[in-house]
């Protein structure tokens, strides 16, 4: 070595070419030419200090007497690091931690292309592991996790009813308008409701068939009054489940905060609408114009069959899964969209000369959505070979876009629907008497350890995305 090395500074020659390492306690000599085949390791960059502050920078500590290094480090893990030194590979056993060894070699500047290729794919996968899961599990702390919450709001909410005028009556019609099944009242209510929201499907179902529509004066087809009177008795139904849903609420302000609550207002608010605008126009014929809307805001109460979601654990599962899967949707989406962009103009370059369904890139875009779906309405078809390939990766590759996120969707419909049986044991199971006699059946350690889990894992996504302190040390030198 030439000039002002570690060897003037330690004011002798280390015996053999060696120098003396100690990690948090673990001694070892080391040979200077070993080291000195990566120079740009912690280690060997050590031999080329040409003072006791470029030492200290590298090490923790640094003993004149003993010519011993020192290093505030894992002992256990340093084995892996000596075996780099000796053959030039890393190797990771099954029951280390891979983000502490990725750290550790960080250190020690050590990059991990020189994990060797027995391990090297396990290990990446391992690093991968932890974010798939974090990706899957989500939705599943979330059930948990909200489980709980909203079986406290729950008790919470039964609780503001003690004190209040008549407030164990509202409360038991708070339950049993609220939670079907929860008493034999409740289970009547909902058979009815559900009934009064099939009848009002069919019914407008049954009025758009010709046998059934009755002209009117003008010769238009009119509306069946027999239906008529099925329509109003709903509507009356409606109108009267959201009233009395509403009188009995234990916060007025958070009613409509619901999603279904706001289910129940729009299948009504329709019909009220239709009939101002029906009056407005009578009174008004210049506006007739408006009887156009009063015919859409009609076709709208098809939306009633959403209200059978507040008496099937089924459909708020699934409205659940939408809710929480918009990443999953948006891969779709963006999947389907770059294969049918694709596919769509390697179809028009094909075809345009030949088949007039496919003479433009935008109705190549519909021929390509339709058979990425596999939908296959068959009104447009390629008639060239090479059109027919295309369209047969077409089809072949929609299967492959729209079988990928199913998995992760219904894994997620999965655990919201394991939470609304829990949400909905816990509140039939609940007996309040007179008042608040019992506090929710809640294993608090489970609660405790939901909380303290989705906390450690917020501090490990903050650690991991900002470098250590002393990898940054080490960067800055």
């Amino acid at each position: 070595m030439t000039g002002q090395s570690l060897w003037d500074v330690s004011e002798a020659s280390v015996e053999d070419g060696e120098i003396r390492i100690n990690v948090g306690g673990f001694k070892k000599r080391l040979r200077s030419h070993t080291l000195l085949r990566f120079p740009e390791t912690r280690l060997g960059r050590l031999l080329l200090c040409h003072s006791r502050e470029a030492i200290l920078e590298l090490c923790d500590d640094y003993d004149d007497a003993q010519r011993e290094f020192y290093f505030d480090r894992n002992p256990e893990l340093f084995p892996y690091v000596l075996h780099f030194y000796h053959t030039g590979k890393l190797h990771v056993m099954a029951e280390l931690c891979v983000f502490s060894f990725s750290q550790e070699i960080e250190y020690w500047g050590i990059n991990e292309f020189f994990i060797d290729s027995c391990c090297s794919y396990s290990y990446h996968g391992r690093k991968v592991e932890p974010e798939q899961e974090k990706w899957d599990e989500q939705s599943d702390q979330e059930s948990t996790t909200s489980s709980f919450d909203e079986i406290l709001a729950f008790y919470n909410d039964a609780s503001k009813f003690d004190g209040q005028p008549l407030g164990n009556f509202r409360r038991q019609l708070w339950l049993a308008l609220d939670n079907p099944g929860y008493s034999v009242l409740s289970r009547v209510f909902s058979v009815l409701s559900i009934l009064v929201v099939l009848g009002s499907i069919i019914t407008m179902c049954l009025n758009s068939l010709p046998d059934f529509q009755i002209p009117d004066r003008q010769g238009n087809p009119g509306e069946d009054p027999r239906f008529e009177i099925v329509e109003h008795f709903g509507i009356a139904w409606f109108t009267f489940e959201l009233v009395a849903r509403f009188a009995v609420a234990p916060d007025f302000l958070k009613f409509f905060k619901n999603a279904l609550n706001l289910i129940d207002l729009m299948s009504i608010v329709p019909f009220y609408i239709t009939l101002v605008v029906n009056l407005v126009v009578e009174s008004t014929p210049t506006l007739a114009n408006l009887g156009r809307v009063a015919q859409v805001l009609r076709l709208m109460r098809i939306f009633r069959i959403l209200k059978l979601a507040r008496h099937s654990t089924g459909l708020r599962s699934l409205g659940a899964t939408l809710k929480y899967s918009y990443k999953e949707v948006g891969l779709l989406l963006l999947y389907l969209s770059v294969g049918v962009s694709i596919f769509s103009v390697v179809a028009y370059t094909i075809e345009k000369e030949e088949n007039e369904g496919l003479a433009t890139i935008p109705a190549c875009w519909w021929w390509a959505t339709v058979s990425m779906t596999t939908v296959g309405y068959g009104d447009v078809v390629p008639g060239t070979t090479a059109g027919k390939l295309t369209a047969s990766a077409c089809i072949l590759a929609g299967i492959l876009v729209v079988v990928l996120p199913i998995t992760l969707i219904f894994n997620k419909f999965s655990h919201f629907y394991r939470r609304q049986k829990q949400l909905e044991s816990a509140m039939r199971s609940c007996d309040f008497g007179d008042g608040m006699k019992e506090v929710p059946s809640i294993n608090l350690r489970d609660y405790y350890a939901h909380k303290v889990k989705s906390l450690m894992a917020s501090l490990t996504n903050m650690s991991r995305s900002s470098p250590s302190e002393l990898s940054l040390n080490d960067s800055l030198h």
